[in-house]
């Protein structure tokens, strides 16, 4: 059922067995496998997902290679419909562990917003993260590229950019250092940009000068290009820097504040699961992009399947064996 203000006090009462915080496609997915286990599950969706902003999919098995994530996702939540389980759009503020079952404190609509508190016995933290863009003065001049030929993740698209003039444009040495030598796999034409936010070491300008790879530490003015398609950057200086694609890893946010007041076991930003996908709290699951792991579509789909897998198990094993009363002998 989608819920909302006006159906909300038909659910305020309910115990769930699984609340998921995201609704991206691990937290569907996680959604439809608990459902079809006939387990109760309810997904609490703050909108725009990391998956999303993808315009195309080109990686993503089955599917034709120009599908947009927001299909996607889409498709994904007309599944999890058909399968009986509830849906919110609603920011989740915190989650309280409270023994037997976790309290999670929401705020509904961005306009005369409006709090509640679900429960369940078990949480799947499906948030995910956002990527940190080149934060320049007019940002949708970004979001015309980003997701086209502006990319953020290497591993997704690093074959979209074999043998082209790429801008990597960098938040840290340390990701210079981690991903340009890699991505020169896909290509060696590579322009390194700091946008003026960081200093690079001499160690690391020797290193890339000895590979070729121009370094721009002038701020950007704005990306150029038509039609989506990035083709170059101007800098505050005027001057102009030719592309045909883009690379940007500058971080990223990591949407996790609500399970502050609980601890849980961290590798940097990202949550420690075992191979289930269970965190360090036996009752708490951790799926996609929070995880330690790789950041793919693909793979969040299948951590939710792994975390439902494992908590409708722990469940059954509570539980127990159902009985066929008609067919028990009575002892007199």
């Amino acid at each position: 059922m989608e819920l909302s203000k006006k159906n909300l006090n038909e659910r305020l009462h309910q115990i769930y067995d699984v609340i998921i915080v995201g609704g991206g496609a691990g937290g569907l997915s996680a959604g439809i496998y608990l459902q079809r286990f006939r387990l109760s599950s309810l997904i609490i969706d703050k909108g725009k997902a990391r998956s999303f902003w993808m315009q195309e999919l080109h990686n993503y098995l089955g599917l034709p290679p120009n599908t947009p994530g927001k299909v996607l996702l889409q498709q994904g939540k007309e599944h999890y419909a058909s399968v009986d389980g509830d849906f919110l759009n609603a920011y989740v503020e915190e989650v309280i562990d409270e023994g037997e079952t976790f309290a999670v404190k929401v705020k509904i609509g961005r306009v005369n917003s409006i709090s509640a508190v679900f429960r369940s016995r078990y949480l799947i933290a499906a948030s995910g993260i956002i990527d940190n863009l080149p934060p320049l003065a007019e940002m949708r001049n970004v979001y015309d590229y980003a997701g086209y030929n502006l990319h953020v993740c290497m591993v997704c698209d690093g074959y979209e950019m074999t043998d082209k003039k790429c801008g990597f444009f960098a938040g840290s040495e340390a990701s210079i250092e981690e991903m340009v030598f890699n991505l020169s796999w896909f290509t060696p034409y590579i322009t390194v940009f700091t946008h003026g936010s960081f200093a690079v070491s001499p160690n690391m300008r020797q290193k890339l000068q000895e590979h070729g790879y121009p370094l721009v530490e002038t701020q950007i003015q704005q990306f150029l290009g038509h039609n989506h398609q990035m083709t170059g950057v101007e800098l505050v200086d005027g001057s102009v820097i030719e592309l045909e694609t883009g690379l940007i890893s500058m971080g990223s946010h990591y949407h996790n504040t609500y399970l502050q007041g609980i601890n849980l076991e961290l590798k940097g930003n990202n949550l420690v699961t075992d191979r289930m996908c269970r965190t360090s709290h036996p009752r708490i699951f951790a799926i996609g992009d929070l995880k330690v792991g790789l950041n793919q579509v693909v793979v969040a789909a299948s951590d939710g399947a792994l975390a439902a897998t494992q908590i409708w198990r722990d469940i059954r094993h509570s539980r127990g064996a159902r009985r066929w009363e008609e067919h028990l002998t009575v002892n007199v």
